[in-house]
């Protein structure tokens, strides 16, 4: 990868989390923050990648119904504690939470989901992406057609 391609790889992506982040902030779902701190970017001499916690597709799918995993109400337990609610009794109202998501699964996976924390903002990296090298592309033959015809 050329260093022109590698910057613009690197910006688009550095981007692309920012913005991730930013509506994950906006949409009220940071909690601890590790979900944040989970997002790297990795750029070699072959491509780019952006890429965070295994279960990062929940911040838009919501999580269904089912075996939740161990040590889950804890889990609720913590993240009651990171997003600041008060409630009288937290181990109960934790054990609720937990007890209601194997149930039903989250409000969000109820409500059929979002697109609004990262698909969206891939579509637009693609697009700047290829717009970018395509820019790129034109000035580096430009450049040599008017070394070219300086000749």
């Amino acid at each position: 990868m050329r260093l022109q391609q590698f910057t613009i790889l690197k910006s688009e992506l550095e981007s692309l989390k920012n913005r991730i982040i930013q509506n994950h902030i906006a949409a009220g779902q940071k909690a601890s923050g590790k979900t944040i701190k989970s997002l790297k970017v990795d750029i070699d001499e072959d491509s780019g990648e952006l890429s965070g916690r295994g279960f990062f597709a929940v911040l838009e799918t919501g999580r269904k119904k089912g075996k939740v995993p161990k040590g889950f109400q804890a889990i609720i337990l913590k993240w009651i504690s990171d997003k600041g609610i008060s409630v009288e009794n937290p181990k109960s109202f934790a054990y609720l939470v937990a007890r209601k998501i194997a149930n039903e699964g989250t409000l969000l996976h109820r409500q059929g989901g979002r697109s609004d924390i990262f698909s969206n903002e891939i579509a637009k990296t693609i697009e700047n992406v290829l717009s970018r090298l395509g820019e790129d592309q034109v000035k580096e033959i430009l450049s040599l057609l008017q070394k070219e015809t300086a000749s």
